[in-house]
Order: structure tokens, then sequence, then C-alpha cells
């Protein structure tokens, strides 16, 4: 059977829920079709919890179909209410806005951009919704909604149960979603919208609309939410979110997220988030060296983002720093001034430079549990001082906290 995009979707493990898949497939098969995905601009960034998403758009110009990327520049006004425990910090539109610019970046490393019948195309929200008239709004759209069905959804229905507050803002945002499926079907033909399983009411909402409304046929995609093994959210991480800026993280630790991907994941995580082909990735199910696979999938992912180079740069850093025990050019550096040491700097002050500690308190519990290394040499003494002396002919010094956080400490 010819591979499409519904069944590649299939076997990567991208598919949760669909409107009409039958439909769908048939449709796709004889045509090329706009399908969108929606994202939130309340970052600079998005982090590797939206990559799933591009993994998506991706997919759909390989088949020759053509991505929509809408940016939520109206609806990040309001916050979007699925998943979340409570209301959104609420953003000004110049601060949306420039996550708009930076966020469009993010996609041009991910999306081709050169055939113009599969070019992504970029549509900010902001365009049609704050041009809406309320009270037209709510004659033209807000009929077509009932509340009790609204309530059934579970990004109300979650935040009810748990008694905490929704706004009557946010309790809106899932008919604007639904009127932004509208309006891109009606301005671009668009007839597919993708999205988390946590959006699957807002886009029924949409498709439901359009039938209403444009007395057209669209559809419903969805994808599953990815967790961690460890039962943690994709994205998030003790050190802080995994961004898809290279301004925001670098490409070693970039790298390193995926290198230390939990063992029941690496299979998956090819699937989800590299180009290898399925009938690759099932020859590698049975190796038996499990380090050899997430160094695969460290090495896809990161080129895919920062380039082969950087990727190779980086596995070549992780070699340097965990094998030889030497340092690796790609280790995150922070430089400090030479006044800074002239008088010699306490252990609990030189890792406080390195952001590994948080506290003295932190740094002190390391110590304690033999997790500090200053170049691979264990810390015992939590009064120890050091000196330029104890710096190396290029001015550095590496501080470790436990096997996978290293930091170079450089004199400038």
């Amino acid at each position: 059977m010819q591979e499409t995009f519904l069944t590649e979707f299939e076997k990567r493990g991208y598919f949760s829920q669909c409107t009409d898949k039958a439909g769908l497939g048939e449709l796709m098969s004889k045509s090329k079709i706009k399908a969108y995905i929606g994202f939130d601009c309340t970052a600079p960034s998005l982090h590797v919890g939206s990559l799933m998403q591009i993994m998506c758009l991706r997919l759909l110009q390989k088949y020759g179909h053509q991505p929509i990327v809408l940016l939520g520049g109206g609806t990040t006004l309001i916050g979007d209410p699925s998943g979340k425990e409570e209301t959104r910090k609420i953003l000004d539109k110049k601060e949306i806005n420039k996550n708009i610019k930076s966020i469009e970046n993010v996609f041009k490393i991910f999306l081709k951009t050169k055939n113009l019948k599969t070019k992504p195309v970029f549509v900010n929200n902001y365009s049609w919704l704050s041009k809406l008239n309320y009270i037209n709004f709510l004659r033209e759209i807000g009929k077509h909604f009932t509340v009790n069905k609204m309530l059934t959804f579970d990004s109300v229905k979650l935040r009810l149960e748990r008694e905490q507050s929704l706004s009557y803002m946010e309790f809106n945002y899932m008919m604007l979603q639904a009127y932004d499926f509208y309006e891109l079907n009606k301005r671009h033909k668009c007839i597919l919208q993708i999205g988390g399983s946590d959006q699957w009411g807002n886009i029924v909402n949409g498709t439901d609309l359009i039938k209403r409304k444009n007395k057209k046929q669209a559809y419903g995609l969805t994808t599953p939410l990815i967790t961690l093994s460890s039962g943690a959210k994709m994205g998030k991480t003790e050190k802080g979110a995994i961004w898809l800026n290279k301004k925001m993280l670098s490409s070693y630790d970039y790298w390193q997220f995926w290198r230390n991907t939990d063992d029941k994941d690496v299979v998956n995580f090819l699937k989800l988030f590299t180009n290898l082909d399925m009938e690759k990735i099932d020859s590698l199910k049975n190796n038996q060296d499990i380090n050899e696979l997430k160094i695969l999938l460290a090495n896809e992912a990161t080129t895919l983002l920062h380039g082969s180079k950087a990727a190779k740069d980086s596995e070549t850093t992780a070699k340097k720093t965990f094998q030889d025990k030497s340092f690796g050019k790609d280790l995150p550096t922070i430089k400090i001034k030479r006044n800074d040491i002239t008088n010699g700097i306490n252990i609990l002050d030189l890792v406080l430079l390195t952001k590994l500690g948080n506290s003295k308190g932190e740094v002190r519990r390391m110590i304690k549990n033999n997790g500090l290394k200053i170049n691979n040499e264990m810390i015992t003494d939590e009064t120890k001082i050091f000196y330029q002396d104890n710096f190396d002919e290029n001015n550095s010094i590496k501080v470790s906290h436990g096997k996978k956080q290293h930091v170079i400490l450089k004199i400038i």
C-alpha cells in the first residue's frame, strides 16, 4: 500500500483522534490540502513540548500538503485554559508581537520555505479577532454554541471539578479558536486543524462551525500528549524549559536533553522527533546498546535544529567530558572577572556563579552527597578556597554536579 500522510502519521505515533479518519484519508490521497496548527505566543520561543506539532507540519510538507502556522496574537491576549490549573499571566500586545517575530524564526529552521506549494503560510489571528464587534459576534457565532456542551470539554470541566477559578474571558477561548478555523477555511480554504488531544473539544467546535456557517466539510486531527517515562511534562526539566531557540539554549544542552532520554522512551522518540525512516527505526529496536540509540537520537534531533556540525561537536564535547574527563569546547561557559578571585573565592560562592546551585544550602547538600566535582576531583570540604592558580592555562575551571551537569568558569 502506498504510504500517505495519515499512514505515516499513525506509524510514527502522532495519531490520537480524528473527526472522520476515512473521509480525511480519502481526500488527502486524491488532492493536496491546507492544514493548520495554532501556537500561543507567551514566550520568545517554543520549547520541545511543541516539537511534535512542528514535526506534524514537516510531515504535511513531505506529502505535498501546505501547512498554515497560526501564531495567536489575538488569543494569547486571553490565554488558553486547556491543561492549565490557573489563569495565565496576561501579556500586552507589544510583548506578544515581539514573541511572534522570534517564534517565526523557529519555524523557518524546521520547515522548508522554497516550494511555493508547500511553504508555510504564517497568519496572526489578531488581524481578524481585533476587528470583531461583540454584539455581532454573539449573534452570528455565539448562537451556535451551547453552554451545556462547552461545560463537557476537559479544558473547562477539569478546572471546575478542581474548584479552580475559570474566568469568563478564558471560557470564551474555545469560541475564538473555533472562529479561527472558520476564518482560515474562508480565507485560505484550510480544511484541517491539527492539535494536541487536549484541544479536541476546541477543534470539534471549529469543524461544526464551518459546517453550519460555510456549509463545508472540515476535519480535526489530534496528537497524544507526550510525557516522559518519569511522568514529567515534555519540554520541562529541573533546569528549566528546553527551548527551540539557539540564543536561549546552547546546542550542547539541547543535545544533552535528548542524550539523557529514559531507556523506555528512546525508540518512541526516534519515531516522533527525527527524520529517520520507520524501517531504519524498526531495525534498531533490538539494538543491545541503548546508549548508542540515545546518541543517535541526540544527533538526529539536534541536527534538525542546530545543524549536523553542532550535533557532532556536542557529541565530541560529551565524549571528552564523560570519557576522557577533559574539557569539551561546547560546554556552557560563564565568564567571571579577575577581580572576583583576586583574594580567593569560597567553593560555595564559586558554584553559585555557575548557576548549578541556587543557594549555599543547596551547594552544601551537593558536597555532602558527593555530587560536586571541580576538574573531575570530588569536593568534600565546603570551606575550600580557590585561587587563580587553580585555573588552567586557559584561565578555565570545570565545575560538575553529578554526571550530567557541567559548566566552565573562565576568567576574563
